[in-house]
């Protein structure tokens, strides 16, 4: 089942979305966060979905303005394919291959909830950055609340899935991940999620025998394509990345658990390193970039001019005095 937010009339909605685009409401609903919260899970919601098509349907969603599927309580962006971390790094750090503690858990990093996009809106150029790329992802949303969960309890906590795109600047990002801490200024204007929220049940036929969604990725920037491959290449489940994001904490209903950018040609960067020069070139205002996985639908947002940073003094070289 498919879920869609959007706004039509100057009223936001949420509806189950059928094949065809029509746009089934559910009544008194305006938050697809709220209602996953109340459902506690994908029985729930379903059964919502359901009683959703029983009611006459609403506009085609040609007819609105998509908004972000759920606005996420929380949003950890994972890195789980070798190929992107390759390359990446020549581009981002100047050193090649792949650490070996990545290989020991699958890390992650706090991104910007309040910095949700949705299909079709503009992203703006972050202030100060003159290196900005694209970044195909999935999402897996989280339904039920957990704690200290194994793989095969998370399965249950995953609701659904939706196309994520973490809009990166990668000037900012290379500046200031010298300092030794993970991405901030770099990733936290803009994150695209949508077109759909993807209920967990209609993925399980692509599921290959690893337990792995095998979905085919595609990257497309101002019409040109210049990344493929499958999500199953990942190096962890979602299901391992849910269990060790609840190790010693909780995960709730809304979080939002990023795949981590796949491999040849997921992003710009990852060209850039195995190239050795900016080809293709940074996205630009005017540029569109468009990213469809196989069975979550297709997410498409054009880059826009940002506004220029407001200025700060350097860090002040302090004397050390002691009380």
């Amino acid at each position: 089942m498919r879920f869609a937010a959007y706004e039509h009339q100057h009223r936001h909605r949420v509806a189950v979305v059928e094949e065809d685009g029509t746009l089934f409401p559910l009544p008194g609903v305006t938050s697809l966060t709220a209602l996953i919260q109340e459902t506690g899970g994908l029985p729930g919601l379903l059964a919502a979905g359901a009683a959703a098509l029983d009611v006459p349907p609403g506009p085609h969603v040609s007819q609105v303005r998509l908004l972000p599927p759920l606005r996420p309580a929380s949003v950890r962006d994972f890195v789980t394919f070798e190929e992107h971390v390759e390359g990446v790094r020549r581009s981002v750090e100047g050193t090649g291959g792949v650490p070996e503690q990545w290989y020991a858990a699958p890390t992650f990093y706090f991104t910007n909830p309040h910095a949700v996009y949705g299909p079709g809106d503009g992203i703006p150029v972050p202030p100060g950055s003159a290196v900005l790329d694209f970044e195909l992802e999935v999402g897996a949303v989280i339904g039920r609340e957990g704690r200290d969960l194994t793989p095969g309890q998370a399965r249950d906590h995953i609701v659904g899935y939706t196309v994520f795109n973490d809009w990166s600047a990668r000037d900012l990002q290379g500046a200031e991940m010298r300092v030794g801490l993970g991405p901030c200024k770099g990733k936290d204007t803009a994150t695209t999620l949508g077109p759909y929220l993807v209920t967990a049940d209609d993925l399980e036929p692509h599921r290959d025998t690893d337990g792995f969604l095998r979905l085919a990725l595609t990257a497309l920037v101002n019409g040109e394509t210049v990344g493929t491959d499958l999500l199953s290449n990942m190096s962890w489940t979602f299901e391992e990345m849910t269990a060790y994001a609840s190790r010693g904490t909780r995960v709730v209903p809304g979080d939002v658990l990023g795949s981590g950018t796949c491999g040849n040609g997921g992003c710009l960067a990852e060209l850039w390193g195995r190239r050795g020069e900016q080809t293709p070139p940074p996205l630009k205002p005017g540029d569109t970039v468009t990213l469809t996985v196989e069975g979550l639908g297709t997410l498409s947002n054009t880059v826009v001019s940002g506004v220029e940073p407001v200025p700060l003094a350097s860090g002040r070289r302090r004397s050390r005095e002691r009380p």
